[in-house]
């Protein structure tokens, strides 16, 4: 059974180099989503000889799927070399949503940060001698765990 303390290691560590990255996507398309009554609209803004895009759906994904569809049938571009923003039209919802996007990625950095920190505490103990139980003990981890995020060199 994993712990609490223990799950944070069950998640990818973010790249060092994630600023650097290339990403393979050449074409950035934004739209805004509003909602009328029991519909949703969503408009995709910037198209190539000032095309505009405007769909309805059900739902708010129902409205972004067709929207992404009618970018790819009215542009048809390289699979893979397209993204799309969606944001509601709302700015009062949009701010809400900016305000959970914003705190996702901080819990990633934050989630970052403790295992950067736990794996730096392990490294130090195990180097003065430490055992894998004791290290385990004091930093609230199994010693399973201590010799997974840092394990002993062999000599």
């Amino acid at each position: 059974m994993t712990t609490w303390s223990e799950s944070i290691f069950d998640q990818p560590d973010i790249p060092e180099d994630l600023e650097q990255l290339e990403l393979q996507v050449t074409n950035n398309y934004h739209a805004t989503v509003t909602r009328t009554g029991k519909r949703w609209t969503a408009t995709v803004h910037d198209l190539p000889d000032g095309h505009v895009i405007r769909v309805q759906g059900a739902t708010w994904r129902e409205a972004t799927d067709i929207a992404m569809e009618c970018v790819f049938d009215l542009l048809n571009p390289d699979p893979g070399t397209s993204g799309f923003s969606f944001t509601p039209a709302d700015p009062e919802a949009a701010a809400a949503r900016k305000a959970v996007l914003d705190a996702r990625v901080a819990r990633l950095h934050a989630e970052q940060a403790e295992r950067d920190a736990t794996r730096k505490a392990a490294r130090t103990l195990i180097d003065k001698g430490w055992t894998t139980r004791d290290i385990g003990s004091v930093l609230g981890l199994s010693h399973q765990r201590i010799s997974q995020i840092v394990p002993r060199a062999t000599r």
